[in-house]
């Protein structure tokens, strides 16, 4: 009985032990492990997760991620062919694809960072000094339209590679150099995150860009103030037209009105002549005379006949 408690509390001991000296790691789903002796690699490395063992004290547990990795490039000032200044951003997406390669040769994130911001700055610069600055912007020959929907008046240039093959390009090349390097990492995806000018011809170029809104808008407005001009123009002569054809058949109206009134004052006339005398000599007394007024006349004027038949 005494000697197995002996045992059970060596056996307490040696767990207290190794727990201390770090005989345990946990490796979780997206990390593997490179287990280093005195500071070299020992083993296989380790990529299935769960709880591992360890020599205490004497061997370490090196984590590295199994996720994607980003790599972000810092603005560089690149010349293209035809010699245009330009601030390129870039980034790209890699991995560790052989941890044990990996450590070897770059030991950590940092160091694999910096050896990525060679190659990548390198073939973005080589493969931008060989191309036009269109052939970076643009990816297809599909007609330019504007915001504010007019086409582009100047002559375009052939598209022949475009941004997306170019992108392919600097991809390519730096993949086979990360692979003739041996470094353990795999490049998985490489873009252009912005492009612009330098600060010098940025203005020169806002300026152009200006100058051509402002004649775009000077040809909107000549080709306004022409249409209102047609337009004004075409409800002018449409208005004396109407007015013209309208003045035509009000005269037409006003000669058939005349005229039956004409004809009757003629048949009214030929029916019973003195009556038709009489009655407008009594209209004529109506219109010229009332209550106030006073004529001086001849007793042999035409203008008292029926006044002195009434007498």
């Amino acid at each position: 009985m005494k000697q197995v408690s002996i045992f059970a509390v060596l056996v307490i001991v040696l767990l207290i032990v190794a727990a201390l000296g770090g005989a345990f790691y946990t490796v979780e789903e997206w990390q593997q492990v490179i287990i280093t002796q005195f500071g070299r690699p020992v083993g296989d490395p380790v990529t299935t997760p769960g709880l591992k063992i360890k020599t205490p004290f004497v061997q370490t547990a090196n984590f590295f991620e199994k996720r994607f990795l980003e790599w972000d490039g810092d603005p560089n000032q690149v010349t293209t062919k035809d010699k245009r200044f330009i601030w390129v951003d870039t980034y790209a997406r890699w991995r560790i694809s052989d941890p044990l390669l990996f450590f070897q040769r770059l030991t950590n994130e940092r160091g694999a960072q910096s050896r990525l911001d060679d190659i990548l700055n390198g073939e973005t610069r080589t493969t931008i000094a060989k191309h036009d600055l269109i052939e970076l912007v643009r990816s297809t020959n599909r007609e330019f339209i504007s915001s504010t929907g007019a086409t582009d008046m100047e002559e375009e240039e052939e598209i022949i590679y475009g941004r997306s093959i170019l992108q392919a390009e600097v991809l390519e090349t730096a993949k086979k150099r990360i692979a003739e390097a041996d470094l353990g990492i795999e490049l998985l995806d490489f873009q252009f995150k912005r492009i612009n000018y330098v600060e010098q011809v940025r203005t020169d170029v806002y300026a152009r860009m200006i100058s051509e809104r402002q004649r775009i808008a000077s040809e909107y407005r000549s080709e306004g103030a022409g249409e209102a001009a047609r337009i004004i123009g075409s409800k002018d002569r449409d208005l004396k037209e109407i007015t013209s054809v309208a003045y035509r058949k009000a005269q037409e109206i006003k000669g058939r009105a005349d005229a039956e009134a004409a004809n009757i004052y003629a048949a009214a006339y030929n029916r019973d002549p003195d009556f038709y005398r009489f009655l407008k000599t009594m209209e004529v007394y109506t219109r010229t005379m009332d209550k106030n007024t006073i004529l001086l006349l001849s007793t042999d004027g035409e203008f008292l006949r029926y006044l002195e038949r009434d007498r």
